[in-house]
């Protein structure tokens, strides 16, 4: 699936199940709140916080990627209220990295 497919899938769900987009700043409010699930979770993972009850590695790996999902759906929801092409803008954002540091990364030292 290409990103602009899913865009399309986004909307054609939105317009049958969704009734119609939430204003954009709901939106906005909502992509915050799933970047802090998928957050919490990291901090429990990755960094000094702990789960109250343990949780097996493979449904923590499944929690992420729902989380991961969710924001994707959520940005995607406000492109597509914004009449943004994600693929063009990935696209553009990649050439941006890649003229902007394409020796920086490698010429670091904290990176050897």
């Amino acid at each position: 699936m290409t990103i602009a497919d899913y865009q399309k899938q986004v909307d054609s769900w939105i317009q049958s199940f969704g009734v119609r987009y939430f204003r954009e700043e709901t939106n906005m409010i909502l992509l915050m709140e799933e970047v802090g699930e998928l957050g919490r979770l990291v901090a429990r993972v990755y960094g000094e916080q702990s789960f109250k009850t343990e949780i097996p590695q493979a449904d923590i790996k499944q929690k992420m990627a729902d989380e991961m999902a969710d924001i994707l759906f959520v940005l995607t929801c406000l492109s597509n209220q914004m009449d943004i092409d994600l693929e063009a803008a990935i696209k553009r954002n990649i050439d941006k990295k890649t003229t902007r540091d394409n020796e920086r990364h490698k010429n670091n030292p904290k990176l050897k």
